[in-house]
């Protein structure tokens, strides 16, 4: 089977076993979050994502991602594993090819929100997948992506060629820039500026917050830098998550330009990389300087100042110092 066929095999937590055994017996799997109440209404994760910040701000952004991923990134087709009570065993399922849809049925499982799931009858002991699969599903986000597709999908019977560095053959060379990056593109466009915000705090900026919203053209995120009381500069950023092998054109570096006020500075934070233009743009004489980070650049400053990045997002990239996965 060729692998950009494969379906992507997720886990969605049941609240850590709690409700597994009621999502097997429903056919369903879940999530909670029922404030936001049925999301048929949204024709698509952007208006569910504008809608929720508006009338739910308080939930967080994390809550945000999650239910995204759940309604609009999970399709028919795909694998779902849920742990049992038991740490034990795993539970999985395909799931079906029918729609999203909300309840509040009481049948023992406080999840409003589900998707029809065709479970296995048998579950899987944790302990006969390898290590680094183990650890992805110790993850504690409520729904994500499990990155050793291959290796699930081959052990449950699929016709699954496991990429080289599960068998014997020549393991090509590490790419650890790649890896990192890799991770930092599971996290969703406000998790990624979040994400920003929290490197520069990382870096020393204070105040820093994020301001704008996912997809937009302006400011994202904004500190500010206080060189011990001698100068105090504005920043102002446009975090970009755009896929490895993009570029960001020197159109984004003028639209951020013209919205940082005298005495600012501006930066663009992307996971790829710029196009020429874009570099000279940024240090035209005369304007509001604009800093470029790329991607390699992102992971630099990520492996230089991990251990001062907020504990939510050390455990959310599921690395560890040095930026290996965890």
């Amino acid at each position: 089977m060729a692998s950009d066929s494969l379906p992507t095999v997720w886990v969605v937590r049941a609240d850590g076993g709690r409700y597994t055994q009621a999502c097997v017996d429903g056919g369903y799997t879940g999530i909670g979050w029922n404030e936001t109440g049925d999301l048929s209404r949204f024709k698509d994760r952007d208006a569910f994502l504008a809608a929720f910040r508006e009338q739910l701000p308080d939930m967080g952004r994390n809550a945000s991602g999650n239910i995204a991923r759940f309604r609009y990134d999970i399709r028919a087709g795909d694998y779902v594993i849920t742990p049992a009570a038991d740490s034990k065993w795993l539970r999985y399922g395909l799931i079906a090819d029918a729609p999203y849809y909300y309840t509040e049925a009481d049948d023992g499982c406080r999840f409003g929100h589900r998707r029809k799931v065709s479970w296995a009858r048998q579950p899987l002991n944790r302990a006969e997948f390898s290590v680094p699969l183990q650890q992805t599903l110790n993850g504690w986000l409520t729904v994500y992506r499990v990155r050793q597709r291959e290796e699930f999908l081959a052990h449950i019977g699929l016709d699954v060629a496991i990429p080289a560095a599960r068998t014997d053959a020549a393991v090509p060379a590490h790419d650890p820039y790649m890896a990192v990056l890799d991770q930092i593109l599971e996290l969703s466009p406000s998790e990624f500026e979040e994400l920003v915000r929290s490197l520069l705090s990382a870096l020393g900026f204070e105040d820093t917050e994020v301001v704008g919203k996912a997809g937009d053209r302006g400011v994202d995120v904004k500190g500010t830098l206080n060189a011990s009381g001698l100068a105090r500069v504005d920043v102002y950023v446009q975090a970009k998550r755009y896929q490895v092998g993009g570029k960001v054109g020197v159109g984004d570096v003028l639209k951020l330009r013209q919205v940082i006020p005298t005495g600012g500075q501006g930066a663009v934070i992307t996971t790829a990389d710029f196009h020429r233009k874009a570099h000279e743009a940024a240090g035209e004489p005369g304007f509001p300087r604009v800093g470029l980070i790329n991607g390699s650049q992102l992971v630099d400053l990520l492996a230089e100042h991990w251990q001062d990045l907020s504990e939510e997002f050390r455990e959310l990239l599921g690395l560890k110092p040095g930026l290996v996965l965890a």
